[in-house]
């Protein structure tokens, strides 16, 4: 296979009415993912990770909406889609540090991810990767990397095939050897998140290069939403925090990722320059001149 096909590039979420001109029509109101679909090939959906509220209920997706979703797609495209988190909070949320912790009865429920597949099923094919984002685990959620393996290697056993199973943590302290070879055990794979005071995926990927084997996610996220928020006042139509050394050094990682044979899905968020499409075509136009460069038949870094 081509190495360009193995790359997926797409946005996390995608309902912008900000984004008219750039990758939505003016005018008239508009099926946003139909449109979306003419323009990339995955989006991130984030929508069903918001699934844990009071009272301990856990809310599944909608078959409407998974129907609605489904009609509006071309054939190639994929979703990548956030488990929902009433699966991977520990705890419920909480703004009150005094309050107690209240544990998530759901937590690693296997019965409601389960339930979960069953409600996606109907995406079949265009479902890509299924990512299990944790939040930062402090001592009192988690005692560590070995309590979170056990729990989730037990959790992970009774997953069922058919899927592609992403991991992204939160807690830099996790990312050693033994993550990633649990990981490799598990036919689970990396989700390289950029931002969020986690250590730049280029340093992760130099030290973990090895372990990054058929497929990888990386996410794009930024850091500080208060201040790109601000900047942009949630008009996400432009580049207001440019990080082209990023954007170089990432075009290099992507073209070595292809050259490796390792499918890539990667999601970019408004908040990492301000509006993820104006910043997915400064990322396609930086892998054009890394796969012109002399002597670089093989898309592999200059």
């Amino acid at each position: 296979m081509d190495s360009t096909n193995l790359l997926h590039i797409g946005t996390c979420s995608w309902k912008y009415e900000s984004w008219r001109g750039i990758v939505y029509p003016e005018g008239s109101p508009i099926n946003y993912l139909h449109e979306y679909g003419k323009r990339f090939s995955t989006v991130e959906v984030d929508q069903w990770f918001w699934s844990l509220f009071a009272g301990n209920k856990a809310v599944l997706p909608k078959r409407s909406v998974i129907a609605e979703y489904a009609s509006s797609i071309p054939d190639h495209f994929l979703f990548g889609i956030k488990v929902p988190n009433s699966i991977t909070l520990t705890h419920h949320y909480s703004t009150d540090r005094h309050q107690p912790l209240r544990p998530n009865p759901h937590f690693l429920s296997i019965s409601l991810m389960h339930q979960f597949l069953k409600a996606i099923e109907p995406l079949g094919r265009h479902i890509g990767p299924l990512i299990f984002q944790f939040e930062y685990l402090n001592k009192t959620k988690m005692s560590g990397l070995t309590q979170f393996l056990s729990l989730f290697g037990e959790f992970a056993d009774h997953l069922p095939g058919g899927y592609t199973y992403c991991l992204e943590t939160r807690n830099r302290n996790y990312l050693q050897p033994r993550y990633f070879d649990f990981l490799a055990t598990h036919d689970l794979y990396h989700v390289f998140l950029h931002g969020y005071y986690m250590p730049p995926l280029f340093d992760v990927y130099e030290q973990f290069r090895d372990s990054i084997d058929k497929l990888t996610v990386i996410r794009l996220l930024g850091s500080g939403r208060q201040e790109i928020e601000k900047q942009t006042g949630e008009e996400w139509s432009r580049i207001v925090a440019p990080k082209d050394e990023d954007i170089s050094r990432l075009a290099s990682l992507l073209s070595e990722l292809g050259a490796r044979g390792i499918e890539t899905f990667l999601y970019v968020n408004n908040h990492f320059e301000g509006s993820a499409p104006r910043t997915i075509t400064r990322i396609e136009q930086a892998l054009r001149t890394t796969r012109r460069v002399p002597g670089n038949p093989q898309n592999t870094p200059p």
